[in-house]
């Protein structure tokens, strides 16, 4: 954790404070192990600005890093990506397949998603100080860890796809300019475009060059963009220019790789006539500007392209030119080095975006006028052609795709380094964060150069350009996706200087990169989704232990207040019921079993962990619960279990237990049964530490091993033999009784130390969770049911629906008769029946106490009166809660849990000791038992 103080006038900051850019040459990123406490870094920012503090020399140095303004900074790299291979080499392939109409739909199109996206990353860009790290920077700390990690990934890939196209495009205007039949030379020094392994070592020199270029001079290179950049302007100026100049019917001949597919009869005999001497035709003409051929050019007419010699569609033409234009987050990029990339950011890459645009449009226009349709299918370097002086459009050529392949291959090392150096993917990606002493990471440079290498082996530019172009519009929707949840999530810091976006243009932009990657190629999107879901799944399990902060969590928060505010429990119906339980734990080392019973048996309700620290805040500096929560959260979050946790303070365990009753939970979420464990005077067994010792070390978990350490040392040890208890008996007793005081349910829960779910699930042999629906200390009243009856039902029914004990566990319910009184057949059928309307599968089992009853005073009260005696306590002799528990172990041997009745309290103190006592022998010596105790209707037999 870093922090910096103001002392004596002058900020001091500890080495690794500061964050660089990853996408530079010259920066270094830090490790995301060591990010900022922010807490601490408004602190002292605060405190500088009070006393004004001088700048400290981190900071000096981090403002002479940052050089570029917004048109040698943004404006420059931006429009000089998205100039790339569409400028010089496939403006006329577009023109010619898609039609002037067409082709400015397409452009349009393309570049409503691109505005869309600029005023996303605009937003996100201008929320805050932004350091270094790009556009991939600006996701992951949006979205978090899991979507920023796989984006990221994605995003790497985009970029080694784009290195690969303009790789590809440099070599074609190569071989047509310099190979067969070239425009440039009369003696061809390269092999044909259609000897594939001639091209691919072209194209390995090419990118072995721009290796080179990135390992020794890349920080060179990302200063000389502005000078590239005028290059490549003059150079399109020279074309605009040569249109107007030249305004006489020219024939032009048809590139030597278009007649060498026409041979091979790859394409249509469109372009390809035959006159009367038999000549085939394969020149076309440049008109000039003409009426009659922009008529002409005006509607599409889609053929096979001579390169890849695939038909071509409305979507592999939108392909083809919306991979040319993907440049737009090269300025974000370049936010380590820019002097106020909040400001620059926004204007340049909106800037950029118009200009190529007003660029690309005039370009349409103005070749859609002047050349045929088949001059446009069968020459892609038709502009050196009508060029005042060829080498013009040359050079062009070479800067545009040259830079971009070099741009793109530093970024996508940069993007490489970032991964690594966040530690996202293990130990995977390590050596991609080696870098030289002046920062450049050659590791990363070298993978991204092989990957490159492999992308080359498609060969063709139109056919790496689909999925570019995917990949690059799912980097796009991701950002949208980023600013549209950072506005949904209605956070306060969510405060860009930028206005001009809402959540609309968000969603537009969302929808229209989603639609465009599904309309280029279902096969390449889906991939896509595939992989990034997968690596967000991974990377959710990892359980990156990050600050950056995620915007799930905003989400989340925002969608629960809007939801719990409709959750109305006036409206609450016994139809929908479900437990919502509270469990008291003294001590979790020696109730983790019990922990995870109760997260069986929650179904889905609200699972609220209490804990009651003992003290007065009189007696403390600062409240100890804000220490305590964080402790028991972390035990939560060891035990895998579905909870939340409230602690508070008290001077007594039962006004703790009255302050949880009444403030846990929120809204229509509040505890409607409090569990606790069980009062006795066994000597507690340290099970939290039996479960460390039997877990193993999971792939996508933290090591367990630091975690069972630090777990062992959050919680004091068992108490031993001869430690006094924090509760006495008629305490105890009271927590029963002012539970049922305000209205809750009561469970009572015994010998969980003995529960072992794994035994269970492993056991060979059918076991059972036995229900007693009789209060045992009332036997007059056998003959009823009431809610607490139910109640015990209702929660045996859902252990039998849990994982692990549906399989291996069955219900039984035990009637108790009287053989000699009762119509044992009738009582059966009566509880069979009962059940089957409660859709609740168990058998009965018949169980006789004559033998037991007979010796017990006859009980007062009518039948309506004994219904109301049922839940009470009546004391009876020990004998005979000797003689029922025996009974109860006799039924025991094959049974998982069991659940009595849990009468309630005596109303006299003096009588909680016997109340207690009784409850001990009757469950002495039983499995796992659960004494409980219902006051609410919690099941129906109605629709």
């Amino acid at each position: 954790m870093s922090q910096s103080y103001s002392i004596n006038g002058e900020v001091l900051t500890p080495e690794k404070m500061e964050e660089s850019s990853p996408l530079l040459p010259s920066s270094s990123y830090s490790n995301s192990s060591s990010e900022r406490d922010h807490g601490d870094e408004v602190w002292a920012l605060s405190r500088s600005l009070s006393r004004n503090d001088a700048v400290g020399p981190k900071i000096q140095a981090r403002a002479t890093r940052r050089t570029l303004g917004l048109f040698a900074g943004v404006f420059c790299p931006v429009a000089l990506s998205m100039f790339s291979t569409f400028l010089f080499l496939r403006s006329g392939f577009v023109v010619g397949q898609a039609g002037i109409l067409e082709a400015v739909l397409q452009l349009v199109l393309a570049y409503f998603i691109l505005v869309m996206t600029v005023l996303s990353i605009s937003a996100i860009s201008t929320n805050g100080a932004l350091e270094g790290g790009g556009a991939y920077y600006m996701i992951s700390r949006a979205l978090g860890p899991e979507f920023g990690g796989s984006i990221g990934f994605l995003f790497f890939v985009a970029n080694v796809l784009a290195v690969g196209l303009y790789v590809t495009g440099f070599v074609e205007a190569m071989i047509e300019n310099f190979g067969p039949g070239g425009t440039m030379v009369d003696q061809p020094f390269l092999k044909g475009d259609h000897d594939f392994w001639y091209k691919y070592l072209y194209c390995t020199i090419v990118l072995f060059v721009c290796l080179g270029i990135c390992i020794v001079g890349g920080a060179m290179f990302a200063k000389t963009s502005l000078l590239i950049f005028l290059i490549v302007v003059i150079c399109l100026l020279s074309v605009i220019v040569s249109v107007f100049a030249k305004n006489s019917t020219t024939p032009i001949e048809y590139a030597q790789q278009a007649k060498h597919t026409h041979e091979r009869k790859n394409v249509s005999q469109f372009c390809y006539e035959v006159n009367a001497s038999g000549f085939v035709q394969d020149s076309a003409n440049y008109t000039g500007l003409r009426a009659a051929t922009f008529h002409d050019n005006a509607y599409s007419h889609y053929e096979k392209d001579y390169t890849s010699k695939d038909m071509m569609t409305f979507a592999s033409v939108f392909a083809i030119l919306f991979s040319s234009v993907t440049g737009i987050l090269n300025g974000a990029n370049m936010s380590g080095e820019l002097k106020d990339p909040s400001k620059a950011i926004p204007k340049g890459t909106l800037y950029a975006v118009m200009f190529t645009f007003a660029t690309y449009f005039i370009e349409i226009i103005l070749v859609g006028g002047s050349c045929d349709r088949c001059l446009l299918l069968n020459n892609y370097i038709f502009l050196q052609e009508i060029n005042l002086w060829k080498p013009f459009v040359l050079i062009g050529i070479f800067a545009a795709t040259l830079s971009a392949a070099l741009g793109n291959l530093i970024g996508a090392s940069r993007i490489l380094q970032a991964l690594a150096n966040d530690h996202l993917f293990w130990f995977v990606l390590n050596p991609a964060s080696i870098t030289t002493k002046s920062g450049n990471p050659y590791v990363a440079v070298l993978i991204s150069w092989f990957l490159v290498q492999l992308v080359l082996l498609v060969g063709s530019l139109n056919a790496i350009a689909p999925a570019t172009s995917v990949f690059f519009l799912m980097s796009y929707a991701s950002v949208n996706l980023a600013c549209l949840a950072l506005e949904l999530a209605s956070a306060p810091n969510f405060r860009p200087t930028f206005k001009y976006f809402t959540w609309y243009t968000c969603v537009f932009g969302l929808i229209g990169c989603i639609l465009m990657c599904f309309l280029i190629s279902p096969i390449y999107t889906s991939a896509a989704i595939i992989v990034m879901l997968v690596l967000a799944i991974i990377l959710h399990f990892r359980s990156l232990p990050t600050q950056w902060g995620s915007i799930s969590q905003a989400l989340i928060f925002h969608q629960v207040r809007k939801y719990l505010l409709m959750l109305d429990s006036r409206k609450a119906h016994v139809k929908y019921w479900r437990p919502q339980i509270l469990l008291m734990v003294a001590n979790p080392r020696q109730c983790s079993e019990l922990i995870h019973f109760i997260n069986d048996i929650k179904k889905g309700g609200l699972y609220v962990i209490g804990h009651v620290k003992l003290g007065s805040l009189d007696s403390y500096p600062k409240d100890p619960v804000l220490e305590e929560n964080s402790k028991w959260m972390g035990l939560i979050d060891y035990l895998k279990v579905k909870a939340f946790v409230e602690v508070t303070m008290a001077n007594s365990v039962s006004e703790g237990l009255q302050h949880l009753l009444r403030l846990s939970g929120m809204g229509g979420m509040k505890p409607n049964t409090v569990c606790f464990g069980f009062l006795d005077d066994a000597k507690p067994k340290d099970m939290l530490s039996v479960e460390s010792a039997g877990r193993k070390r999971r792939f996508f978990t933290r090591l367990e091993s630091g975690k069972k350490e630090s777990i062992d040392n959050l919680f004091m040890n068992v108490r031993g033999e001869g430690d006094p208890r924090n509760l006495a008996s008629l305490e105890y007793v009271k927590l029963i009784s002012d539970s049922l005081k305000m209205q809750k349910n009561v469970c009572l829960c015994r010998h969980f130390d003995q529960l072992s779910k794994q035994s269970i699930v492993h056991s060979k042999k059918q076991l059972f969770i036995d229900v007693w629906p009789v209060n045992l200390f009332r036997p007059d009243t056998a003959n009823f049911f009431d809610n607490t009856c139910l109640f015990m039902l209702q929660l045996a029914c859902i252990l039998t629906m849990v994982p692990g004990w549906k399989s291996k566990t069955s219900l039984r319910v035990f009637l108790c008769l009287n053989a000699q009184t009762d119509n044992t057949l009738q009582k059966q059928q009566k509880l069979d029946c009962f059940l089957q309307q409660l859709r609740i599968k168990a058998s009965v089992k018949i169980v006789t106490w004559d033998h037991l009853v007979q010796h017990l005073p006859v009980m007062s009260g009518n039948s309506n009166g004994k219904l109301n005696l049922m839940e009470k306590f009546h004391p009876v002799p020990e004998e005979f809660i000797s003689a029922i528990n025996q009974m109860i172990i006799s039924y025991s041997s094959t049974t998982a849990v069991s659940f009595l009745y849990l009468p309630i309290p005596p109303a006299e103190s003096r009588d909680n000791e016997t109340y207690l006592n009784s409850l001990k022998m009757l469950s002495e010596n039983l499995p796992p038992t659960v004494f409980v105790h219902g006051l609410h209707p919690v099941t129906s037999t109605t629709l």
